[in-house]
């Protein structure tokens, strides 16, 4: 009889655990909704087991039955922007999410730049903002909220992560990403609405990590990236070893010209992995109800930048697909200069913001520097960000939201015509200096400095060098330091009016 009792006590504590509600992280206390639309919420519980979810912003239940796999789903619908609320689901148990605003709902994903903290933090390179200790200080914002997703790297998609929402204080801020910080102040100020940001971010990643497996696997042009991915799998054992000696001298030669640390070898469960951050960071968020996505990426996309043409606007395209929505906001920031990003990744993306809906660039070529790949103003990078949103989404037509963006060209003579998108009512050179950064070239392709001009919403290049001139290049280089703004005072980006041959097109 005892040994009965022993194998039915683990069984039935199995089925009441498995028969309880239970909750994604996402969906908790102190949570923002997208308000005014219909918007998802889901758990798990027992197969068959009905779900009623009452939401207090109507005092409506909504009910759902839970399927033979035990998950469930459904859509509720939020009125306008307001809050705290709360949301009881009822089934066997009961589970109350309390503090939930409706507002504005942003991802916030990319590398270091985007994951980058509010405070300085020990020990990690890429923290904190400009002043941080008064801003932290201010950031007393009952109505922005953010979710961290732990960082992840899975085989497979996952349907949970751990982590929990907060409310923006000077006690919770320091671990805010800097630039969704500055964004979702910006927006929260000028609109009133409640802003949610959901943080999936690893610093050093590349945009395959970021995409679905079968986008990569279907396209030809991305199997180089899944075949090195499994070759580097195949040789890490031996890598690692290899590092691991190699990391060891190093750390022992205290010689002033040790030079840079080895790179560890990529294997099965490093974060520069293809799909496998999709996997662990943006799975577990599909189907929460999105207003857009901020995104900071591309560092370690620069040596494949040619590739990045194509995997970029293909990752866009991934993400709103998972979303349902394809006209899905998408704004994200063009690389800042530094001495180990090439010009070809801004043109990357510059080609994927003309050539893809629903998005914006926030150029930050002011905002470099030639040793430190993660410049501390992220002020500047969320606001500029922010302007995107402010004037597609929420109504501020009179905000200009980008500087010039080069459109066409026309060669008169000796000279080449350069005209412009986003002028904002004319060209300016900061600071009244002659323009800096123009190039031009003949069809011999060497190109060489140029003379600039601004004539009303245009720019006239030309080079006493050149007699016949057919292109022209502007901050074409790593570390470039142009001045072409229009008169809302934000810069023009990097571009160039040829389609020659770069230095990565064809790489592997």
């Amino acid at each position: 009889m005892k040994k009965v009792l022993l194998i039915v006590l683990p069984l039935m504590l199995f089925l009441q655990a498995r028969a309880n509600v239970k909750l994604p992280s996402i969906i908790s206390n102190n949570m923002v909704l997208q308000q005014q639309g219909k918007v998802a919420l889901w758990g798990w519980a027992l197969p068959g087991e009905k779900i009623s979810i009452l939401t207090s912003w109507n005092q409506r239940t909504a009910k759902v039955t839970a399927g033979a796999d035990g998950k469930w789903i459904t859509y509720v619908k939020t009125s306008k922007a307001g809050g705290p609320y709360y949301i009881k689901f009822t089934g066997n148990n009961e589970i109350k999410v309390e503090n939930v605003l409706l507002g504005e709902v942003w991802l916030a994903s990319g590398q270091s730049n985007m994951e980058f903290f509010m405070a300085k933090t020990k020990n990690v390179s890429y923290t904190g903002v400009l002043n941080y200790e008064e801003e932290i200080k201010k950031a007393d914002y009952f109505g922005i909220r953010m979710i961290d997703v732990a960082n992840k790297v899975a085989d497979v998609p996952q349907y949970e992560f751990e982590g929990s929402w907060k409310v923006c204080s000077p006690a919770t801020a320091d671990t805010f990403s800097g630039v969704a910080y500055y964004f979702a102040k910006e927006v929260h100020v000028k609109t009133g609405f409640p802003v949610g940001i959901i943080n999936a971010t690893w610093g050093g990643t590349p945009a395959e990590s970021w995409t679905k497996k079968e986008v990569l696997e279907k396209d030809k042009d991305f199997k180089v990236i899944l075949d090195r991915y499994e070759q580097q799998v195949k040789d890490f054992p031996t890598a690692s070893a290899e590092y691991k000696e190699a990391l060891a001298k190093w750390k022992s030669d205290s010689s002033k010209n040790r030079g840079a640390a080895p790179r560890e070898p990529i294997g099965p469960n490093h974060n520069k992995s293809p799909y496998k951050l999709y996997n662990g960071m943006i799975s577990p968020i599909v189907p929460y109800t999105l207003k857009g996505v901020i995104w900071y990426q591309g560092e370690n996309n620069a040596e494949h930048a040619y590739q990045y043409r194509r995997l970029f606007p293909a990752m866009i395209e991934n993400w709103r697909d998972d979303f349902k929505n394809n006209a899905l906001p998408f704004y994200f920031v063009q690389i800042s200069p530094h001495r180990s990003q090439n010009p070809e990744i801004r043109e990357a993306q510059l080609l994927t913001f003309q050539h893809v809906a629903h998005t914006g660039m926030a150029v930050t070529t002011d905002n470099g520097d030639s040793l430190d790949i993660h410049p501390r103003n992220k002020k500047l990078v969320g606001e500029r960000l922010s302007l995107w949103a402010l004037h597609n989404n929420y109504g501020f037509k009179d905000i200009t939201c980008s500087g010039p963006i080069y459109r066409s060209m026309k060669v008169e003579g000796k000279k080449i015509r350069i005209q412009f998108d986003y002028v904002d009512g004319g060209l300016v050179a900061k600071g009244d200096a002659a323009l800096q950064e123009f190039t031009i070239a003949g069809s011999d392709e060497k190109f060489v400095p140029a003379q600039a001009v601004i004539e009303g919403n245009e720019v006239v290049v030309w080079s006493d060098a050149i007699d016949k001139p057919v292109a022209v290049r502007f901050a074409w280089r790593n570390v470039p330091m142009p001045n072409l703004y229009n008169k809302s005072f934000l810069p023009a980006s990097p571009f160039r009016t040829d389609n020659w041959k770069g230095i990565t097109e064809g790489k592997n």
